[in-house]
């Protein structure tokens, strides 16, 4: 495949650098499971998985318990962690003390 880069308009230009990254970035996720898999098979052959040797553990973390409950509406809870839900902030905002609102 010869392109005469020279000759081409910079649109077509543009649209064969995506085609190209694209492209590169497919082979690389080619390669990569390639990869994967001649690990698992090379650590198979020794017995062990490539978790086990890697030393990672594939754990599903554990969901937070609630920590704060809102009192309009006690089906919403919040753990305390990540993002103030909205009703959190409104009730702080009428002033209510947060001790107030843990479970």
């Amino acid at each position: 495949m010869n392109f005469d880069l020279n000759a081409m308009s910079r649109k077509e230009l543009l649209k064969l650098k995506r085609d190209v990254e694209k492209a590169i970035r497919a082979a690389e996720q080619k390669e990569k499971l390639e990869a994967l898999k001649a690990a698992e098979r090379a650590a198979a052959e020794y017995g062990f998985s490539l978790s086990e040797l890697s030393g990672v553990v594939k754990t599903r973390g554990s969901k937070a318990a609630p920590k704060y409950r809102n009192p309009d509406n006690p089906s919403q809870t919040w753990t305390g962690r990540g993002r103030k839900p909205a009703w959190f902030l409104r009730a702080v905002e009428r002033g209510v003390d947060i001790s107030e609102l843990e479970i």
